[in-house]
């Protein structure tokens, strides 16, 4: 017996620039094929596609798979009629994901939503890797606005911190949760350092994956994903 459709699932706060997010989201819906496998991605941007998903699935009877970056993602795509696969069984065709800063290059900081890990894992797993966003999120160079998230073991935390440090960072701060005490864990029960660098370069991403104890970080630098902007 299934379950009843419910409400339970409605955790996501009020959407910025909802609007320009539902034209990106609109393209992404509208490039899905029968069959496709297709890495989704996390956070608000994607939610909204989704939900543009969805509206073709009622509409067309559409069957493809998702193999989602995120327990949230995933949760949503269920609720919506996604059908859920994961790397174990299947490479993406294409995947599509969001992010919080677009450089000139095609170069991005992820994260904030704290799923980085998966959401690089699933990008570069996949044969092509679509970007949608909002015209806010393209900026001149990376670090304007947003730190990058470092996700470390949590018995490196002092070790990583120090050598992030030789790397140039001029401010780490862990990621402290919201309706719970202590730092956020990510899926992966790690935890998350915010760093911010007065300069962000093509070596940086590989130095700081370098350092024993750091998981993932959310600088993605040279994978030159198409980009999509809403408005």
């Amino acid at each position: 017996m299934r379950w009843e459709q419910s409400s339970t699932f409605d955790w996501t706060p009020a959407i910025s620039n909802l609007e320009s997010k539902k034209k990106a989201a609109a393209l992404i819906a509208r490039r899905i094929k029968a069959g496709d496998v297709i890495g989704i991605g996390s956070g608000s941007t994607v939610l909204v596609a989704i939900q543009e998903i969805a509206a073709r699935i009622r509409s067309e009877k559409l069957e493809f798979l998702g193999i989602p970056t995120s327990y949230e993602t995933e949760l949503a795509c269920r609720r919506f009629g996604i059908r859920c696969a994961s790397l174990l069984e299947y490479r993406p065709d294409w995947a599509f994901d969001g992010a919080d800063e677009i450089d000139p290059e095609g170069n991005l900081i992820k994260g904030r939503g704290g799923a980085l890990f998966s959401e690089k894992l699933v990008g570069a797993a996949a044969a092509r890797f679509i970007i949608i966003a909002d015209r806010s999120k393209l900026v001149a160079r990376l670090g304007q606005s947003f730190p990058i998230p470092v996700e470390v073991h949590p018995p490196a935390a002092r070790w990583a911190e120090h050598q992030i440090r030789r790397l140039g960072a001029t401010e780490i701060r862990v990621r402290s949760a919201v309706g719970k005490d202590g730092p956020v864990f990510t899926e992966h029960r790690n935890i998350i350092l915010d760093v911010k660098f007065s300069e962000i370069g093509p070596s940086l991403e590989r130095d700081l994956k370098s350092i024993c104890g750091v998981i993932e970080s959310g600088l993605f630098w040279g994978y030159r994903p198409e980009i999509l902007v809403g408005d």
